[in-house]
């Protein structure tokens, strides 16, 4: 069967591999639909890895699919051959300290698909079929759109984000970095009752995005990079900040603008950054971090396929698996592509 393999930088191959195995107790086997490039897959793509992880043997990539149920194993209950699902590629073991206490998402032997931190690596989702624990499958309505339900991954991670923001109804809100994830957070903070929602990024393109999925007003730091500075008056005029692109500039630039007690929620990865301790101590700022998910997979994945959520203006295309390099190249021109995809054969 077809699989997506990263070999090397710019080593990106349609590979034929060996199926999916038949699916044992507890397990279910999926014929994938859909799946989204993501920001990570970019950096194998272009780099081989991000940080210190690198990739040391062939790898799928792909983590963000949905599909089509193929077999089902024993005991496996709720899930029927031809039910349509989002795959959730998180793998919490369920038994450490912090999956006893309800942070799944901070396991401490997590297993996420589509990444080279282990050896042997964890092969992503990009696979024509794949087969996993049934929980991994969150099973949809017959009518669902399956491309708009392959980004209940990356929705899910800004719901977590949200929540981890506390109540949003009636704030003011500002999302900087209006890539994937900080579009999507504008959508989820429309969701959770956000009053006023303003979207800053460098690209207009994105900004124009940010505005269809919610957004009140979009503000390009490119052509004034100094549009934030009213909302620093009289110690800020934000009550929370979603700081989703990891530039360090705009994370000092989040803090500059928040109310005395809001909420800076760091969602974006990049370089380390000094952070203005005085700042945060003389107008009580909270500056909480957001990684991934947990419950928010199945909210998420319920959310766009009820159509709750719109995540529609997000889609850039979808071009087939044969195409995959294609694809890559098309998602990693920031100008042209938001959310790119690749369809499998169902």
């Amino acid at each position: 069967m077809k699989a997506i393999v990263i070999h090397a930088p710019h080593d990106l191959r349609v590979d034929e591999i060996a199926p999916a195995a038949a699916p044992a107790e507890g397990e279910v086997r999926v014929a994938i639909s859909h799946g989204g490039i993501c920001g990570s897959d970019l950096h194998y793509y272009h780099h081989g890895g991000f940080g210190a992880v690198r990739i040391r043997e062939p790898m799928a990539l792909g983590h963000e699919v949905s599909g089509i149920v193929a077999a089902l194993g024993a005991g496996v209950t709720g899930l029927a051959p031809g039910d349509k699902v989002a795959v959730n590629p998180s793998r919490p073991c369920g038994v450490c300290d912090y999956c006893r206490r309800g942070q799944a998402n901070q396991c401490l032997d997590m297993r996420f698909n589509g990444s080279a931190m282990r050896v042997p690596h964890e092969q992503g989702l990009f696979r024509a079929e794949v087969t996993l624990p049934a929980r991994q499958a969150i099973r949809l309505s017959p009518g669902a759109d399956l491309a708009l339900t392959a980004m209940s991954e990356p929705l899910a991670v800004c719901l977590h984000a949200v929540r981890r923001a506390g109540g949003l109804v009636g704030k003011r809100v500002l999302v900087s970095g209006c890539g994937p994830i900080g579009c999507l957070t504008v959508a989820a903070a429309r969701f959770a009752g956000a009053e006023e929602i303003i979207a800053t990024d460098i690209t207009a393109s994105a900004l124009a995005i940010a505005r269809r999925i919610g957004a009140d007003r979009a503000i390009d730091l490119a052509v004034d990079p100094a549009a934030l500075t009213p909302l620093e008056a009289e110690k800020g005029q934000i009550d929370v900040v979603f700081e989703c692109s990891g530039a360090p500039p705009a994370l000092l630039a989040g803090l500059r603008v928040l109310r005395a007690g809001g909420t800076l929620v760091t969602v974006g990865l990049g370089p380390e950054v000094a952070v203005p301790v005085t700042q945060i101590v003389t107008r009580e700022l909270n500056v909480i971090g957001s990684f991934r998910f947990d419950p928010e997979f199945a909210t998420a994945a319920r959310l766009i396929d009820a159509g709750r959520i719109d995540v529609g203006p997000m889609l850039t295309g979808v071009l087939p698996a044969d195409e995959a390099r294609a694809a890559f190249d098309l998602a990693s021109d920031k100008g042209k592509a938001m959310k790119v995809q690749i369809a499998f054969a169902t």
